[in-house]
């Protein structure tokens, strides 16, 4: 029997084994790596633009570590993940995707190629691996779920620019439909190309002068001009960028030791709010309250509530405060039932110290401290403190840096204009001021 030699389609010699068509998984396509085996974390640059008051995301090369974060115990939501997923390694193929550990595991089988996650840590210790790894945060949920991504980094100073899909119950701090994933995460992934990106080839696909590291590790290989040519939006049209201010939180027993923290974790950042309740006592709390070091006044109530104008809209929104545009960089000082009518909400500025002391003239000595939802209860008693101040965005240089860099729409064709995304959410999702019954003539 003569064998016939097949002669080869000149195609097939320039498929990347990345790119082959693949008939069957094996182990090492379902596989959980280390997030330590990723090259380190690209910071981008936030520009300010003279004609709006958003900043601009400037990348200095393409982003390649995202961590994607999805409300739990939601199986639609669950399917979306693995369909943005897979968009992004079959359209931008030296991206790594990170999960959450539970994530991972719940994820990495439906999965055709390998995902990384960290050592999970527990109470307020997050991981710094994380923090000096990750390029990109995108979540698919509701606030909940982007608050949660906010404190995987609430000890890092600086934290990566954060893509949200509103998939929850309000949404009202999600900018982007999963309708407009692909579009979306165009935006982010192009943002300031080509001249971002320009020092990646030359027109002939020649790599750059400098690889990151070794050309034969895939994690490192550097894109060349083909990878991006077509996606590139032009340098003016950049994804636009809210710093939204957080809290700086210390939580103090009376000898003046740190509680809640691991040791030389320093302060905890919390994107919404910091609070005082009495918890499950029955009892109303008496809570010596200081701004800038001077003693204010001693409220008597069921707590009291620190946000910053992101969590504006949230409890303290719930207990009367104001609604404070993300913008202004301020303090709230709310009270939770307070027994006096005349103790009104304060709005403060970013930069003045407030501190809660639990006074000694409480008949109940139980009391809960609760940073973006995550509570603390041993330690608790009379005489700790509570010491928050407001994060600081804009260092002395000019530089931005800091606070959680939120990536929010632009209206087509007025790239330039201020957006009006956050005028639009109290409108369709707040109901601000909506009118009561039937309004139809």
């Amino acid at each position: 029997m003569k064998l016939v030699q097949h002669r080869i389609l000149p195609w097939r010699l320039f498929v990347q084994p990345s790119q082959a068509r693949s008939f069957s998984s094996t182990s090492a396509n379902l596989e959980i790596r280390h997030i330590r085996e990723l090259p380190s974390r690209l910071r981008p640059a936030y520009v300010p633009s003279p004609t709006n008051t958003l900043l601009s995301l400037q990348w200095p090369s393409p982003p390649r570590n995202i961590l994607v974060t999805k409300k739990k115990r939601t199986p639609n939501i669950t399917e979306s993940v693995v369909q943005f997923t897979n968009h992004i390694r079959s359209t931008y193929p030296s991206i790594n995707i990170i999960f959450e550990p539970e994530s991972a595991s719940e994820l990495h089988e439906q999965l055709p190629f390998p995902v990384y996650t960290y050592d999970k840590v527990g109470g307020f210790g997050t991981s710094q691996l994380l923090s000096d790894k990750t390029d990109l945060i995108c979540t698919l949920g509701g606030d909940g779920t982007l608050l949660r991504a906010s404190s995987l980094f609430s000890h890092a100073e600086s934290v990566p620019p954060v893509l949200s899909f509103a998939m929850g119950t309000i949404g009202f701090l999600g900018e982007w439909k999963f309708k407009e994933y692909k579009r979306a995460f165009r935006e982010v992934y192009m943002s300031g190309a080509p001249d971002t990106y320009s020092t990646l080839s030359d027109s002939l696909g020649a790599p750059p002068p400098h690889p990151p590291t070794s050309p034969e590790d895939p994690l490192d290989r550097p894109l060349s001009y083909a990878d991006i040519r077509g996606k590139a939006m032009g340098s003016n049209r950049t994804a636009r960028i809210l710093l939204r201010n957080r809290l700086k939180v210390g939580v103090f027993a009376p000898d003046g030791s740190r509680i809640g923290g691991s040791e030389g974790e320093g302060d905890t950042y919390a994107l919404n709010e910091v609070t005082l309740h009495r918890g499950s006592s029955p009892h109303l709390k008496i809570i010596d309250v200081y701004i800038n070091n001077r003693f204010l006044t001693e409220a008597v109530a069921d707590g009291m509530i620190i946000s910053s104008p992101t969590g504006s809209t949230a409890y303290s929104l719930s207990s009367g405060g104001s609604i404070v545009h993300p913008l202004v960089p301020s303090l709230l000082l709310t009270p939770i039932c307070p027994r006096s009518l005349s103790f009104r909400p304060l709005v403060l500025p970013a930069e003045t110290p407030i501190t809660l002391r639990l006074g000694d003239k409480n008949r109940g000595r139980e009391v809960e401290v609760s940073i973006d939802g995550k509570t603390i209860t041993e330690g608790m008693g009379a005489g700790m403190e509570v010491r928050v101040a407001g994060e600081e965005v804009k260092k002395e240089s000019g530089v931005w840096d800091g606070g959680v860099p939120s990536i929010v729409r632009g209206t087509a064709g007025q790239e330039d204009m201020a957006e009006d995304h956050w005028v639009g959410g109290l409108n369709a999702l707040l109901k601000f001021n909506y009118p009561f019954g039937d309004q139809d003539p």
